[in-house]
Order: structure tokens, then C-alpha cells, then sequence
């Protein structure tokens, strides 16, 4: 069976020898004022001999993939097939003529070595927009192919890109909170139980989230909530929590673990350096055409830490928003005052 871009050709060759051969007519009619039957046969063999040196043209092309060449190279090549096409063509319309007794009376009179020249030329003049018009489509299709071709390979890295970082955010949180409960098991086992319990909800959610790319604010906020329970059981009185939630940004997609990954790293170097402890407020607001996070936590920035913007906290959070939701995107962090430090991240809102 052919193929779609196949039959497409051969309309295409169709329409447009078909155009030569109504051009002529047109013309002819035009100019003389009279077409006659040996023209209208004349005309059809012109198309057929078109059609045919125009398809064995292709195929040579295809043969020695031409098409690849860069223009500089091909162009002499082409030229010199274009001649040789020209005379096959030539030959074969010159052979019908004489077959069918079809030949012009004005060139029957003339030797053989000048219709030939002449009918190459004729022949030339068509073959060359037939080359044109073929390596346009064929650079345009190409052209299409490698945008397509592109746009799949930044996809495929893309996604390799955030499975690896997934792959460093679970080990890294899940080493930091098996911390915490080891801590619990002698000191108080009952609640080193609830510590375990807690856990498991969140790594069930993170389960679940290793499988797409973003998930609901909503969710985000439950595994960073169960994550601050846990840690409250260590801290206890040292940890402050502070919530301002708009409600209509729980549906809102962010990419998952990392309200978790930053929330952790305001308590790992701000809360657990400081002897008094102190607070942690998550806040979650339209601004403008973002949505915004803001992570206000104590403490300090103080260079040797993921909380300075060298560590793989704060950069996988840059990456994953650049990969998601491009250059609109925004991640930064910064110290506000004595003590506090503000992470700040802006996401595109979808105002579809």
C-alpha cells in the first residue's frame, strides 16, 4: 500500500504537469487561434515524458542523497542532471513525434541536431522550477522534521533531568527525617511511633509524586505539613509554624517536594542553628499573573549550606521551576532584617 506522502507526490506531479500541459493549450489557443488534435496528443506526450524524467530525476536523487548535500556541493550536480534530463526528456517527446507523427511542421523542416537544442531548452525551462519546487519542500520538510526532532530530545532531557533530581530530593529528605526518629526511640517511644506514622505519609506521597511532574499546592502543603509534625516532636517549643494560606491557590501546580525540600532547609540552617529556636511561616498568594510561595524562616545566610543558593536544595528548586515553567519563573532568597531569611518563589499562573 503507498504510502500518505507518497500519493501525495504523485498528485502532486499530476497537478503540475497537468498545469504545463493546460498552459500550452492556453497559449497555443491564445496565439494561433486553433489547437488541433495532433497538438492535444502532442501535448499529452509532453506530460507523460515530464512525468516520467521527473520521477527517474527523484529517484536519482534519493539514490545518491543529494538531498543531505549542502547547497555549494549539490548545485553542480544538479546541473548537470538537469541537462542530461533535459535531453532524455527531449528524446523521448522527439521519439513519440516521429512514432505518431506529431512533430510541428516548423521544426520537421529543421535537422535533427537543432530540435534537439531546442526542445532541450523547452524542456530545461520546466524541469528547473520541477527542481526548485522540490528541494523547497524537501528543505521545509526537513526543516519541520528537525524542529520536531528538537522539540522531542529538550523534552527527553527535560524529563531525565527531573527524574534525576527526584532521585537526589527522596534520599536527601528521607536520611534527614530517619535523623529525627532515631533521636526519638529511646527518649520517648510513643512518640517515636507517631514520628514513623508521619513518615509514611509522606513517603507515600512522594511515592506518588515521583510519577508527574507537578502536583496540586494542596497536596504539596499536606506533605510539608506532615514533615513539620515530625519535626515539631524533635523541636517542640523551639519550632514556631505560621500559615497564610489563599485558599484559591490550593489547586495551583508546583513542582513536587519542593515546598518540602525548602521548608526543610529553613529548619535544617536557620531553626537547628539557633539555641532558642524559632518560627517558620509559609505563605501562599496570588500576585499579579504569579502565584506566589514565600518561606519565612529565622535564621541567617550564612555561606556554607544549601540555604546560600550553592546547595542542591535551592539548586534543584531553580532548575525544576526553569524546566517546567521557563525564564517566567522565579527563585530567590534572601535575608530581610535581622535574623529572617525569605525564600521566595513565583510561578506563572495558567490564565487559561
Amino acid at each position: 500500500m503507498l504510502s500518505r506522502s507518497y500519493k501525495y507526490y504523485w498528485w502532486c506531479q499530476a497537478a503540475g504537469w497537468g498545469f504545463v500541459g493546460l498552459s500550452l493549450i492556453f497559449i497555443t489557443f491564445t496565439f494561433e487561434g486553433n489547437v488541433t488534435n495532433d497538438f492535444y496528443k502532442r501535448i499529452g506526450v509532453v506530460i507523460l515524458a515530464g512525468i516520467t524524467t521527473t520521477h527517474l530525476l527523484r529517484l536519482m536523487i534519493r539514490r545518491l542523497n543529494w538531498l543531505m548535500l549542502p547547497i555549494e556541493k549539490v548545485l553542480p550536480k544538479l546541473l548537470i542532471a538537469v541537462i542530461g534530463a533535459s535531453i532524455f526528456c527531449s528524446l523521448l517527446v522527439m521519439g513519440a513525434d516521429v512514432v505518431f507523427d506529431l512533430a510541428i511542421k516548423s521544426r520537421k523542416l529543421a535537422d535533427f541536431p537543432n530540435r534537439l537544442a531546442v526542445s532541450t531548452l523547452d524542456m530545461g525551462l520546466l524541469l528547473v522550477p520541477w527542481v526548485l519546487i522540490y528541494y523547497t519542500f524537501h528543505y521545509v520538510e526537513k526543516s519541520r522534521r528537525q524542529q520536531v526532532s528538537t522539540l522531542k530530545l529538550e523534552a527527553l532531557v527535560k524529563e531525565l533531568e527531573l527524574k534525576t533530581i527526584k532521585a537526589h530530593i527522596n534520599p536527601h529528605f528521607i536520611f534527614n527525617a530517619l535523623n529525627s526518629i532515631r533521636a526519638l526511640i529511646d527518649e520517648n517511644p510513643e512518640r517515636a511511633r507517631n514520628a514513623i506514622t508521619e513518615l509514611s505519609n509522606i513517603l507515600r506521597s512522594s511515592m506518588q509524586a515521583e510519577k508527574v511532574e507537578t502536583v496540586s499546592f494542596e497536596k504539596e502543603l499536606n506533605i510539608v505539613k506532615d514533615y513539620l509534625a515530625l519535626e515539631y516532636i524533635r523541636f517542640e517549643d523551639r519550632l514556631k509554624v505560621e500559615y497564610a494560606i489563599d485558599e484559591d491557590t490550593l489547586d495551583q501546580p508546583v513542582p513536587p517536594m519542593m515546598l518540602q525540600t525548602l521548608v526543610e532547609n529553613a529548619i535544617k540552617h536557620g531553626i537547628s542553628k539557633q539555641m532558642t529556636g524559632g518560627m517558620v511561616k509559609i505563605s501562599s498568594d496570588f500576585k499579579g499573573n504569579n502565584h506566589e510561595l514565600v518561606i519565612l524562616n529565622t535564621g541567617r545566610l550564612n555561606g556554607n549550606g544549601s540555604i546560600n543558593g550553592d546547595g542542591f536544595g535551592l539548586v534543584s528548586t531553580r532548575n525544576r521551576l526553569q524546566l517546567l515553567f521557563g525564564e517566567k519563573a522565579n527563585f530567590e532568597i534572601k535575608e530581610i532584617g535581622h535574623n529572617l531569611v525569605e525564600a521566595k518563589v513565583l510561578i506563572p499562573v495558567d490564565l487559561k
